[in-house]
């Protein structure tokens, strides 16, 4: 680990404006990372993988709140626990997708600790892009990426490209991609919001660029709207062992059925995308269809189409397709 300066925020403009004066992406100059629960970043930095110039601590900014939103939804803030988001009423009564993602993700110590915000910005797990040793794309452009023919049975199938396989490990944000969330930040060029399924970029050509945040940008909040009536939401999660352990596959549903007919459906999978991955296709061939085994294979064979597996990871395929068509087993009962 590096030296490296660290500052304790007040408030989100004392933050940004600090962050202003170290600005990223310069591999020679000075570079900035905000800390709220630290769980992935000071992992990273103790790597050599992150080393940031200067840290910036915010996790005593009163951005730790989930409130409801006039005219429904939900507004969550980015210091927001883990565990406490899972736990929260409003969240487990309106959004148990959501909750279930959490609560499936990490350890309990490891949730009373990690944040929204952080969560949002989790790096891949790819054992290439821990170790500083091996060539990796996403660390250091242009130096390789050694996944492709190394180690990569944990990998992405969908969204690779040449340049990088990662998997984006995190459970909580493909919930989120199945609610819709929009991400809110701020800057000292003003605020912005970013649908969720725009903040995560695919890697291409560049996949050190993980997200769509520039730099000094802060996350402050997420907020989800508000819930379709009727419909119940779902995530399942496939793994090697049954905790403290990453997504191999796992699918986040929600839905709404009415007179026999699906007539809401959004489809989010993890474990097997370079980004949490909405299948829009498959929710296309859902529309309008009876919930059963038939529909539900064709949809997860749609949701797969575009899969690219590599030397290690092509039962990712299958076990993806089974646990689409689980998810949406549960999520389409009847009471």
């Amino acid at each position: 680990m590096e030296l490296f300066q660290i500052k304790r925020a007040t408030d989100v403009m004392q933050a940004i404006e600090s962050a202003r004066r170290y600005p990223d992406n310069q591999p020679e100059g000075a570079s900035t990372r905000f800390l709220a629960g630290g769980t992935t970043l000071l992992d990273l930095m103790k790597l050599d993988v992150e080393r940031p110039t200067q840290v910036i601590d915010i996790h005593r900014l009163p951005l730790d709140r989930v409130e409801a939103i006039d005219g429904g939804g939900v507004t969550i803030g980015a210091t927001m626990r883990n565990t406490d988001l899972a736990n929260h009423p409003l969240i487990k009564a309106h959004y148990p997708v959501l909750s279930q993602a959490l609560l499936s993700g990490a350890s309990a110590q490891l949730r009373n600790m990690a944040t929204t915000g952080g969560n949002l910005m989790q790096r891949t797990r790819c054992v290439y892009f821990r170790d500083t040793a091996t060539p990796c794309n996403k660390r250091e452009p242009g130096s390789g990426c050694s996944a492709i023919d190394g180690f990569n049975r944990n990998l992405a199938i969908l969204g690779t490209s040449d340049h990088c396989i990662a998997t984006n490990p995190s459970d909580m944000n493909v919930a989120m991609t199945a609610l819709e969330a929009t991400v809110h930040v701020e800057s000292t060029q003003g605020k912005r919001s970013i649908a969720i399924d725009d903040f995560f970029l695919l890697p291409g050509t560049t996949p050190e660029r993980e997200t769509a945040l520039n730099p000094g940008e802060l996350i402050t909040h997420v907020t989800l709207p508000a819930p379709t009536p009727g419909s119940r939401s779902v995530y399942l999660k496939l793994r090697d062992r049954a905790s403290y352990e990453f997504a191999l596959a796992s699918a986040a549903v929600v839905a709404t059925v009415s007179s026999g007919r699906i007539e809401h459906i959004r489809i989010a999978l993890g474990g097997v995308g370079v980004k949490p991955w909405r299948s829009r296709e498959a929710e296309a061939s859902l529309l309008g269809r009876a919930p059963d085994a038939t529909t539900f294979q064709a949809a997860a064979e749609v949701a797969l189409r575009l899969a690219r597996p590599q030397s290690q990871n092509g039962f990712k395929v299958e076990l993806a397709m089974r646990c689409l068509q689980h998810t949406l087993k549960l999520a389409t009962q009847t009471a």
